[in-house]
């Protein structure tokens, strides 16, 4: 019976981050819509575009290949399965033991590796350009990220989010090298998630896109799978931010029916203030050209390489 109770918990964390992906996209919308004085569109529009999506017919170029029919879905389910290993409402649930630092930043490692090769498929000057400069700004935040990874495990111990977090509720204290990690993880997490500064999600102008120029070739039900895979790599990092650096609030294993309510409640309540922060920071800057998003994305791994150096010249100490 324990067991089973164990898998449901964990099936309803999968299920609750992929029903709440959407909506945390059309939050985000409804609030730099309200921050430019406009009405803006309802929260609840991303899922009707995906049921409109779903709904039309599939349109594929003559050269596509079975990479491009299939990227769509390879895509969504390892950036599904990196969403649902992040701790939101509860840690130490049943598969707590995968939910690992290292495992996670390779999960979307390897959906970035197919949406590139699907961009470069059809042959497009637009898919090109667009998985180039993924591509190069990959280059910089997969180190960065590794960095901020090390920086974690050096003061927790662990590489694992559960234990991770665990910790901090337990033993958190302000440290100068979790305020730089936690910098390059927001410049990693806007990178990753082609927001302003890096890029903005609502253009299609084909001189300043990036991840828009990768999947401008998808239609249908391929386009759908793909705004909904963009939805919770967004709800993913900020789920992930909260998980280490604002773990209060979270259930533990041991938790009743109670904990793991007040759990998703503090999880939603989360979710909405990185929504609004990241709207509030997008609508205070401009989009940087292409060719400076390097520096700003060097930015975070030189952050999160002297997040780890102050930590082995504490213990040296």
């Amino acid at each position: 019976m324990g067991l089973i109770l164990a898998i449901l918990v964990q099936g309803l964390q999968m299920v609750l981050v992929l029903a709440l992906a959407p909506g945390l996209v059309g939050f985000t919308r409804k609030v730099k819509a309200r921050l430019l004085r406009r009405r803006g569109p309802s929260i609840l529009q991303p899922y009707r575009d995906l049921l409109r999506l779903v709904r039309k017919e599939a349109v594929l170029a003559d050269n596509a290949s079975w990479l491009f029919r299939n990227a769509p879905y390879l895509i969504f389910a390892t950036t599904w399965v990196a969403a649902a290993l992040v701790p939101t409402f509860a840690a130490g649930l049943h598969f707590s033991w995968a939910a690992d630092l290292i495992a996670i930043t390779a999960l979307l490692g390897s959906a970035r590796f197919f949406l590139a090769l699907a961009g470069m498929d059809i042959g497009t000057a637009f898919g090109g350009i667009g998985s180039s400069r993924e591509m190069l700004f990959a280059t910089l935040a997969e180190p960065a990220m590794i960095m901020i990874v090390f920086t974690v495990a050096l003061v927790a111990g662990s590489t694992q989010l559960s234990t991770v977090a665990e910790f901090m509720v337990d033993h958190g204290t302000l440290r100068v090298s979790l305020g730089l990690a936690l910098i390059g993880l927001i410049i990693v997490a806007l990178t990753e998630n082609a927001r302003v500064p890096v890029d903005n999600p609502a253009t299609h102008l084909e001189l300043t896109m990036v991840h828009e120029a990768m999947v401008l070739e998808y239609s249908g039900r391929h386009l759908a799978v793909i705004e909904l895979a963009a939805a919770l790599k967004l709800l993913l990092y900020i789920s992930l931010i909260a998980c280490i650096f604002t773990p209060w609030g979270i259930a533990r294993q041991d938790d009743g029916l109670l904990g793991m309510t007040l759990g998703v409640v503090t999880w939603v309540g989360k979710l909405a203030v990185g929504g609004f922060l990241m709207v509030v920071f997008e609508t205070a800057i401009a989009k940087m050209r292409v060719f400076r998003v390097p520096e700003f994305v060097g930015g975070a791994l030189m952050l999160g390489f002297l997040g780890t150096l102050l930590l082995f010249v504490s213990r040296s100490f």
